[in-house]
């Protein structure tokens, strides 16, 4: 459970994965779960959510 929540406190939820893609070279788009997800390994503060 504690993982969860800091997996919710550390991430944005965008209205437009197309910006949050850009916002970094590293930046990948995933599809999980029916979400579309950006991760970025490089640079963990870049994660984002969609749907």
């Amino acid at each position: 459970m504690a993982a969860s929540i800091f997996f919710l406190v550390f991430m944005k939820v965008v209205s437009s994965i197309k910006s949050a893609k850009m916002r970094h070279p590293a930046c990948q788009v995933v599809r999980r779960k029916g979400k579309i997800y950006v991760i970025n390994k490089v640079e963990p503060r870049y994660k984002a959510r969609q749907g």
